[in-house]
């Protein structure tokens, strides 16, 4: 027996280990499994190199999980190591990245250093965040190498051993310690290895587990086969996902039963893919899928998964791919990005704002493709794609050049444009007498359907904008063109939202009676509404009033609500009044002397314009609807 101290400054390393990586804790599994995966991918080399002289045989990864002794055994039959080997790895290399880790990190805060358990070469080490003590059975694939045993009880000192293994290969014992028997349980186990290895390159073994199988030759009375029940190993992996085979290998249906195995909860296929695969000037592969997005953006972010050398890292890939792209679902796999550094080293890293650049053309090149090759099928997809496209251009200035080929816009005939497209298309008719080319939209067209009447009957054409972003949309849209002008069918009369070099009409009231009315109407405006009255002379066939809200402060408030902002709170809604002068209910109104007659007509009036903007409720209502009885009685 041999006993040493591991070559360390700092005697307390153990403790600030445990203290400063508990919050990740867990990760001790995937450090050690991802050990063994590289101890096997090594040997494996070394015979494909003719190197080493062995028969592989069965590679599989095994983890054993002894509740009664409380000891967790992770058992690979890779490389193994001698006796010279254990000092140097495990007493050395693995320690002195522990060490720098101390000196580096003790006395800062926890979050301040989660997450560098790579980064410092602390993967064996992270054991003994869970254990009171940590053996090492192995035995190298040299010929007539030594069985060593290595055991350390989280203190400075080691010892190493003989050992009777006879298999290459090695074996992690964990005797796990009392704050720590969460991992004494099967399920937690098993839920930490469907986390973090269910792709890995080699099978990984967990216990066994009951299948129903038939009877070779036995059949019931009805001819239908017999079952029996067994055992049979329990592998929790893909050792071949498809995001590392070729896409000449995969059909759409196998891109789609890998995207179930991604989100087993998901029913519905996603819209698309895309595949990547680079290997220089960095090494990227993955498969990104585009769900169907809803118009109101209920999206969950958190979706694609990253992956090194198919160990999953994190589903947290905001610092790797644009924030418009975490709306997509999927896998990315780089050896190329630091995992294991902070969020702000992410951010600054070279390398991966070229991974995060490639994938952003890679999706616009996609897209791209779907539209020019098949654009009626790009059509019929674009309700569930647009919110995504249109987040990308918002936030995106590379995606917004290559989008604009490709993003849609859509009348409420259900007709799509692109944008050039559909400037084309309105620029003679919509055009005001500034020069400026005025885009109508709707957001609610059941709601805005007098508006939108108003505007057929002018010969207009109106947009379909009605999904959550849209508004910051529209407005984007307008800081990118200069001649255009976006406004919604309700943000004033159709005269104004496109106003031409045409005759005024002539005004019925006298600027007696008109001053008169505007005051009556604005005495008459309901508490915790602002209301401003806008006497214009309309045609006679036109509604006797029209209660809009400017385009600029519906649009400040909408987009405020968008970002979750406060600033409009507590301004109230503001509304424009427009009488029509010459519409005879008005002209009657100024014309009758009878007090109690020209309150009630007033006042219903307003109520009607009131209802059509929903501002009519409770008590209010309730008043309308009694005089509405009266009037027809």
């Amino acid at each position: 027996m041999q006993k040493g101290n591991i070559n360390v400054q700092t005697e307390n390393i153990f403790p600030i280990i445990k203290k400063f990586l508990y919050s990740e804790h867990e990760i001790f599994l995937r450090e050690l499994v991802s050990n063994a995966i590289d101890a096997s991918t090594k040997l494996e080399k070394l015979v494909r190199l003719g190197k080493a002289d062995v028969e592989l045989g069965d590679m599989t990864i095994e983890v054993k999980l002894d509740p009664a002794k409380k000891q967790i055994k992770v058992i690979d039959k890779g490389v193994g190591m001698t006796e010279e080997e254990v000092k140097k790895y495990i007493n050395d290399i693995a320690f002195s990245g522990a060490e720098e880790f101390v000196k580096k990190y003790s006395g800062k805060d926890e979050a301040e250093v989660s997450g560098i358990i790579g980064h410092f070469g602390l993967g064996f080490y992270s054991s003994f965040m869970v254990s009171k003590k940590v053996e090492i059975d192995t035995l190298s694939y040299e010929k007539d190498a030594k069985p060593v045993k290595w055991s350390c009880d989280g203190s400075p000192e080691y010892s190493i051993t003989a050992s009777k293994k006879k298999a290459r290969g090695t074996i992690i014992t964990l005797h796990l310690d009392d704050e720590s028997l969460e991992f004494n349980e099967e399920s937690r186990v098993l839920s930490l290895l469907n986390k973090y290895c269910r792709f890995l390159p080699y099978p990984i073994r967990f216990g066994d587990e009951e299948k129903s199988v038939p009877v070779e030759g036995k059949t019931d009375k009805d001819g239908n086969p017999e079952y029996k029940t067994v055992k049979q190993p329990r592998i929790i992996n893909n050792p071949e996902p498809a995001w590392k085979k070729s896409p000449a290998e995969l059909k759409d249906e196998d891109y789609n039963s890998f995207y179930r195995e991604l989100y087993p909860m998901t029913f519905e296929d996603p819209l698309f893919h895309i595949h990547i695969n680079v290997d220089y000037p960095f090494n990227l592969t993955g498969i990104l899928y585009f769900p169907k997005l809803k118009k109101n953006f209920e999206v969950q972010k958190d979706k694609i998964q990253l992956y090194s050398n198919q160990v999953f890292v994190t589903d947290n890939v905001e610092n790797i791919v644009p924030d418009f792209l975490t709306l997509l679902h999927g896998v990315i796999d780089s050896p190329d990005i630091p995992l294991n550094v902070s969020r702000s080293y992410l951010q600054s890293d070279s390398n991966v704002k070229k991974i995060s650049n490639h994938i952003t053309k890679k999706v616009a090149d996609k897209l791209e493709e779907l539209f020019k090759n098949d654009r009626e099928d790009f059509e019929k997809k674009w309700e569930d794609i647009r919110v995504f496209i249109r987040y990308g251009m918002l936030s995106d200035e590379t995606f917004y050049e290559r989008a604009e080929k490709f993003a849609l816009l859509k009348d409420l005939d259900g007709k799509h444009f692109t944008f050039e497209e559909y400037k084309t298309a309105i620029e003679e008719n919509q055009t005001d007498k500034n020069k400026k080319i005025v885009v109508l939209y709707a957001s609610q067209p059941d709601e805005q359907y007098t508006y939108l009447e108003a505007a057929k009957n002018k010969g207009y054409n109106v947009l379909l904008m009605d999904s959550v972003i849209d508004t910051h949309f529209v407005d984007f849209l307008e800081r990118k063109h200069e001649n255009i002008s976006f406004k919604r069918v309700d943000a004033d009369i159709i005269e104004k939202l496109i106003e031409k070099d045409e005759d005024k009409l002539e005004s019925k009231l006298q600027e007696e009676d008109r001053k008169k009315v505007e005051e009556w109407f604005k005495g008459a405006a309901p508490d915790g509404i602002m209301m401003q009255v806008q006497m214009e002379p309309l045609s006679e066939d036109k509604e006797p009033l029209q209660l809009i809200q400017p385009e600029f402060l519906r649009r400040m408030k909408d987009m405020s609500a968008v970002g979750g902002m406060d600033y409009m709170q507590g301004m109230g809604d503001s509304y424009t009044l427009v009488v029509n002068e010459n519409h005879k209910l008005i002209t009657d109104l100024a014309d009758t002397v009878d007090e109690e007659k020209r309150n009630t007509l007033l006042n219903q009036l307003l109520d009607l314009a009131l209802l059509s903007q929903g501002l009519l409720k409770g008590q209010k209502l309730s008043e309308f609807i009694h005089r509405s009885v009266d009037i027809i009685k």
